[in-house]
């Protein structure tokens, strides 16, 4: 075991070889490198499969018998000043390391088909690869400006996928949006470190945190000082994971493509805010007024978060919100000091996050051979419904995932997020009760969107399957129309369809187009439409390829066991430990004196707080399930319930028309939060601009110029008086010496008055 961990070191760098390889294939071998570029997929998951191997190791050691490992190894050495780099093994980062390489797995699998027919696809797998790297040297730094250094190249990473199709004008807008909010964070961040490093004269974790915790216990730093350091290491955390104010590049960051959403910004990116305030709350939960900021902001964003997803149309906009609401709910265990909680709730979510978005994303993949590859439509909630007769694995997933958010039992987040609510009770009774509303907003736009996609009857695209309409489905164009498709001898020829008739338009002067290159997935049958002419074939939606649904059936499984971790299995001593807290009992101790405060579970008080909580989730659940009409028409079949329901709809609107217009106007247009910066910030920095840039022009230049003309005209006046007589520059220059020796003299005669005149 020793040997293990002498070498474990090398498992951050693992996945590094592919990037590297495919820029130089890239570059020396092109043309070789592009016609196989499917097989870049083997590596990368190779790789990746054998940190998560050596990371399962070390979680299990860690189960046996927690411990720290720490490799060291110097890199700037000088006389008061010593840079080194390590690798740090502990109950958080064995976690995070498992978290980071299973949702990994699944992601690069599930992005072989579904990016398959990108161009870019090389290019996509070199910044997952890269990505993978840097969030692996990222949880396993040993001090702070290694974190520092990893965590911008996570945020370069981000950066570049979420502007991976650049060409889209609101990909590069939503990639710079990400890029400057961060830049915001990072300073802070940056500021906080030196800060630090300033008081305490070391930027190791351990040695951090003894020597920080004697200063503060002696009274030896100033308080205001120490605590503004505190903040700005947290303000890092706040533009990382999407906290409020800090949180309006996370739904515009879903411009990338699906699987980056489920990777990057759900499952581990967005968590590396949340593992930094866990790596550092042994330094912030000496400063009481920081933990209750943090809890502050976390209370903040959930219910925040909640509110703006309500209304949303875009089906991964809509869970970006869900995501920033669930990160709120683990920003506010960890200011409570629920350091399990925090970590328990961050594992159950991101495989449960991780498993809708690649749901959306094969919803997308559906979508887009009936609506037109644009992802104002595919994406777009309004012109679904009615999938679940065509994409039935795909509607099943998507179900696990949204009953597991919304802490339905078993599912996994059912046992973290309850406990979560059962702490903030006791810390604070007006945060408890906004948690909790916050779970019957998540139940509702959660089943909002099932519904929608789903069960949902607003699209009329859909309405054609049923046999009752006789309409044309447009399938997919990649080139951004709609259009219908043909195949025929294995090539796709896009057409049109004129409005009056069903004569065909070429839409690429005939120019056959291999199915493989131009769509996703040709090769599925195409069926016929009844009572139309034969000879023109419709897509239908359909299930992805199994490369797909492959990694959404494993996180389905992850979904419904995960929560196993956090439950109490084993009896040790007086003490129920379930496998999560015997492996954070090194941290524990560090944090708590009374260690059975936060690790004892109390099976009655649990059930029956759980109890309310799921009662709120089931009520938001029935609420979403009557407005948007399944339930409603399913209880019409009953004859007592027809008289009763027959009004209701009416009285409602007539009551509430007003509330909830307001409520759907606050979260469609984002709580006005990017009006806001983009009316009072961006604007008000160009109007500052421009004042500036006038008073730089006008004035500052403005005297520059004016000394340089009055220059100018003092030597065209002067060089007339230069006759090129020497008697007469003698006469003038004895001149003004003897009116200068004249005024002297008198000066000294009136004792100095200079009003001797």
């Amino acid at each position: 075991m020793e040997y293990t961990y002498q070498y474990s070191w090398i498992l951050p760098f693992i996945p590094l070889p592919v990037p590297i390889l495919i820029g130089a294939g890239l570059l020396l071998f092109p043309r070789a490198t592009n016609d196989l570029r499917r097989m870049w997929v083997f590596p990368s998951v190779l790789f990746l499969s054998i940190v998560m191997s050596f990371s399962t190791y070390l979680f299990i050691q860690e189960k046996n018998n927690p411990f720290s490992y720490l490799y060291i190894w110097s890199w700037i050495i000088n006389n008061d000043f010593s840079l080194e780099f390590g690798f740090l093994v502990d109950p958080l980062s064995s976690i995070m390391l498992i978290l980071i390489t299973t949702v990994g797995i699944m992601v690069l699998i599930y992005s072989d088909n579904y990016m398959s027919h990108d161009l870019e696809y090389l290019r996509f797998f070199a910044y997952m690869s890269f990505f993978n790297t840097s969030m692996l040297g990222l949880v396993t730094s040993s001090n702070l400006i290694q974190i520092y250094f990893f965590w911008e190249l996570v945020g370069m990473c981000s950066y570049l996928l979420i502007g991976f199709w650049f060409t889209r004008r609101t990909a590069a807008n939503a990639c710079q949006k990400a890029f400057v909010t961060n830049r915001l964070g990072d300073f802070g961040l940056l500021l906080g470190i030196l800060g630090f490093y300033w008081i305490t004269g070391s930027l190791e974790f351990w040695d951090l945190f003894e020597i920080f915790k004697n200063l503060v216990y002696n009274n030896e730093v100033h308080f205001l000082f120490v605590t503004l350091c505190a903040f700005l290491l947290f303000s890092g955390a706040i533009a990382k994971s999407a906290q409020f104010p800090l949180h309006v590049w996370l739904p515009d960051a879903m411009e990338g493509p699906t699987p980056i959403s489920a990777l990057i910004h759900a499952a581990t990116m967005v968590a590396a805010g949340i593992f930094l305030v866990a790596r550092l709350l042994p330094l912030f939960i000496v400063l009481p007024s920081i933990m209750n900021l943090i809890a502050l902001i976390g209370i903040i964003t959930l219910l925040f978060g909640s509110t703006l997803a309500l209304a949303q149309k875009d089906i991964k906009r809509g869970l970006a919100y869900s995501t920033m609401s669930q990160l709120g709910y683990m920003i506010l265990a960890l200011g409570m000091g629920s350091y399990r909680a925090a970590l328990f709730h961050l594992i159950t979510h991101a495989y449960s996050k991780a498993l809708l978005f690649l749901g959306s994303g094969s919803i997308i993949h559906s979508m887009e051979t009936v609506v037109g590859y644009s992802p104002d439509k595919s994406q777009n909630l309004a012109l679904m419904g009615g999938l679940k007769k065509h994409v039935p694995i795909t509607k099943t997933s998507f179900l696990v995932g949204t009953l597991s958010l919304c802490g339905i039992p078993p599912f996994g987040c059912f046992w973290s997020k309850d406990e979560i609510l059962n702490n903030s009770w006791l810390y604070s009774p007006i945060f408890s009760i906004i948690a909790f509303a916050t779970a019957g907003f998540t139940a509702f736009y959660m089943f909002r969107i099932y519904l929608l996609t789903f069960e949902g009857h607003l699209n009329v695209y859909f309405k054609t399957y049923s046999g009752k309409k006789k309409r044309s489905i447009y399938s997919i164009s990649l080139w951004g129309r709609e259009g219908q498709g043909v195949i025929k001898n294995n090539f796709c020829f896009v057409t049109l369809l004129k409005s009056n008739n069903d004569e065909r338009i070429p839409f690429f002067l005939k120019k056959k187009y291999p199915s493989n290159c131009n769509v996703r997935s040709m090769t599925v049958p195409f069926f016929t439409i009844p009572n139309l002419d034969t000879n023109n074939f419709f897509s239908y939606p359909y299930e992805p390829d199994n490369r797909m649904l492959f990694p959404m059936l494993i996180l389905v499984i992850f979904t419904f066991f995960i929560g196993v971790i956090g439950i109490p299995l084993v009896n040790q001593e007086e003490m129920k430990l379930d496998i999560l807290s015997k492996v954070l009992t090194p941290y524990i101790n560090l944090l708590y004196q009374n260690k059975k405060k936060w690790m004892d579970w109390d099976w009655c008080e649990f059930l029956t707080n759980s109890t309310f909580s799921v009662s709120i989730a089931s009520f938001g659940i029935l609420t979403a399930s009557f407005l948007y009409k399944p339930l409603y028409s399913s209880l019409q079949n009953f004859n007592f319930f027809n008289s009763f329901l027959k009004n209701i709809p009416n009285k409602l609107n007539f009551i509430t028309d007003k509330i909830i217009s307001e409520i759907y106007a606050w979260s469609y247009n984002r709580g006005y939060i990017d009006f806001f910066y983009t009316t009072f910030l961006i604007q008000g920095i160009r109007f500052f601009s421009e004042i500036i840039n006038v008073l730089d022009r006008r004035i500052i230049d403005g005297i520059t110029n004016g000394f340089g003309i009055v220059s100018f005209f003092v030597g065209e006046t002067i060089k007339y008086l230069g006759g090129g007589r020497i008697s007469s520059y003698l006469l003038v220059y004895i001149s003004y010496t003897l009116i200068f020796l004249f005024l002297s003299m008198r000066f000294f005669q009136s004792g100095g008055n200079l009003f001797f005149l």
